[in-house]
């Protein structure tokens, strides 16, 4: 069963979406709140963790990204799921350097809603096909990249989750400075020294 937490400032989208949600077996909201502010609130003094979390980007007192933003600098890796009613790329790209897991927008089917939790859950990245297209009209000019190793292609899926070059280098067993040259190396075969460039350049090639 994978655990969701769902944070959206109105109330109608919420129950909206947990109703929604509820009607998969294999997934579970297990708290709601209404804000950055709110969702900080429970996730410190809920005994339950989700596994993922369902976050809307505009909101009052914190909003979507200040909170990925928050809970990335306290080392918090949940999966994040941002969810806009805007197919806005300037939006996605400040998710996407914020550090959050995915991007949809709300007016998405329950079938890709699921599967985007599940996505999120096994470590995966979801970007909105609409914003992608907007983001890849800069990226057509882009030269041919070098294929990756497995080695950079995973640490490349991690660098999509917004981990830093120390948290992979824990998460993976490795030296910070073998991490660091891995991604020195990504950031050449990909001919970007930007690691959010990097990442769209990885979506639009499929290789996270």
């Amino acid at each position: 069963m994978i655990k969701v937490a769902l944070v959206d400032d109105q109330q109608l989208v919420r129950q909206g979406i947990a109703g929604l949600l509820s009607l998969c077996d294999d997934l579970s909201i297990i708290w709601q709140a209404e804000d950055g502010e709110d969702a900080q609130h429970k996730l410190n003094n809920n005994e339950q963790k989700p596994d993922v979390m369902l976050l809307d980007i505009r909101m009052p007192k914190v909003n979507g990204i200040e909170l990925v933003k928050i809970l990335r600098a306290q080392g918090n890796k949940l999966p994040i799921l941002m969810l806009t009613t805007f197919d806005d790329s300037e939006l996605f790209m400040q998710s996407l350097q914020a550090g959050a897991n995915g991007f949809l927008l709300k007016d998405v089917s329950l079938d890709k809603l699921v599967n985007a939790v599940k996505t999120l859950a096994d470590g995966g990245f979801v970007a909105e096909p609409v914003v992608m297209k907007q983001l890849n009209q800069g990226l057509i000019d882009s030269p041919v990249i070098e294929e990756l190793t497995e080695k950079e292609q995973q640490i490349l899926k991690l660098i999509a989750g917004g981990l830093s070059n120390k948290e992979i280098a824990s998460s993976i067993f490795l030296a910070q400075g073998t991490v660091k040259n891995h991604v020195s190396n990504i950031l050449a075969k990909l001919n970007t020294r930007d690691r959010t460039r990097a990442v769209l350049i990885a979506l639009n090639q499929g290789l996270v």
